[in-house]
């Protein structure tokens, strides 16, 4: 990781911790897991900012953006885990089938075996 990307990471994490505390201390969402649900997102924002768009970025980004965003359905009551987690599975094979496309590049370092 370069010293830009470190300072990325570094941004985006302290804006994500201070987004959580202000949505806290202004009573705005209290009893949602702000560092969880924010710090999913920061992980899936990151995978494209910090790896480009390729297959694997896609996945893995869109899975936890998705992944923060069911969080805070399920935290303000409006998704059960019963039905969270048999839908994310539903999305990470989305994704992956998505993924797959020829419109999303193959990752740069990823070597095709020979035949």
């Amino acid at each position: 990781m370069t010293a830009s990307q470190k300072s990325l990471v570094i941004a985006v994490l302290m804006i994500t911790v201070g987004i959580g505390w202000l949505l806290t201390a202004k009573g705005i969402a209290p009893q949602i897991n702000w560092v969880w649900t924010l710090g999913m997102a920061v992980c899936g924002v990151l995978m494209f900012a910090l790896m480009g768009f390729d297959k694997l970025s896609f996945v893995l980004g869109a899975f936890f953006l998705v992944c923060s965003l069911m969080s805070l359905l399920r935290q303000q009551g409006l998704l059960s885990v019963e039905t969270e987690a048999p839908m994310l599975v539903i999305v990470a094979g989305v994704l992956m089938l998505v993924a797959r496309s020829k419109r999303v590049p193959v990752p740069n370092w990823f070597v095709p075996p020979k035949s």
